[in-house]
């Protein structure tokens, strides 16, 4: 009998421990339920900014990614005479840096200064594709929580007019708690999404300076190359 006792404890600890996170997770959409409309904004705004920060970091990559012995192949074959090779390196290398010493070499020939402006604006060209949905990003970033703030106001509305309709005076609390719930759920979404949305953009303003500074480096590299002594 006792061993019976102590079998039914054991399956309803277990039993516990396997409902709680499933009762945990439905109490908060069940709260995040009551933040109404809003809380739907925010959700959309969210996962747009996990795509923008996903996708811009797949980018990001991309544009760091290059061979250490670019710039030397880049090098022997200007020296070498070889422009095509050089050209075709560029192109195979496809990124940032590759773009604007392929437009160099193109201007190879002209004045320092004309092949000088055509690297730089190569490259600002391509740190404005690389700055692309940072300002949605930013938006998010401050608009969240002025829409978390809006969902607490318009729900302590809710709650003064449904005790203004409360005939008698007596007010019972669960008559106040969707306009309360609101209140409280919209602050805490939008401040998330805010947050969060503020620490993803200020990585890849980051990760973005690296990629200027390696643009850069790069420039004055080739316009050392274009000095050297043939």
């Amino acid at each position: 009998m006792l061993l019976q006792i102590d079998t039914l404890a054991l399956v309803e600890e277990q039993l516990v421990q396997v409902t709680e996170p499933v009762s945990t997770t439905m109490r908060y959409l069940t709260m995040a339920a009551y933040g109404g409309w809003i809380m739907v904004i925010l959700a959309i705004l969210l996962a747009g900014a996990c795509y923008i920060f996903i996708e811009r970091l797949v980018v990001l990559k991309q544009a760091t990614r290059e061979d250490k012995s670019f710039m030397d192949r880049i090098r022997d074959y200007i020296h070498d005479g070889k422009i095509d090779s050089a050209l075709n390196l560029c192109k195979q290398t496809d990124t940032p840096s590759a773009h604007m010493i392929e437009k160099g070499i193109t201007r190879i020939g002209r004045p320092m200064q004309d092949v000088q402006v055509a690297v730089e604006n190569v490259g600002n060209l391509e740190v404005s594709k690389l700055e692309k949905g940072l300002v949605i990003m930013a938006t998010i970033a401050g608009g969240a929580p002025m829409l978390g703030f809006l969902g607490t106001v318009l729900g302590m509305v809710q709650t003064f007019y449904d005790m203004a309709q409360v005939a008698g005076g007596v007010i019972d609390m669960s008559t106040l708690s969707t306009g309360m719930y609101q209140a409280m759920v919209t602050t805490i979404g939008g401040l998330i999404v805010g947050i969060l949305a503020m620490f993803a953009y200020n990585f890849l303003v980051a990760r973005i300076d690296r990629v200027v500074r390696l643009l850069e480096s790069r420039t004055m590299e080739f316009m050392d190359l274009l000095n050297e002594p043939a």
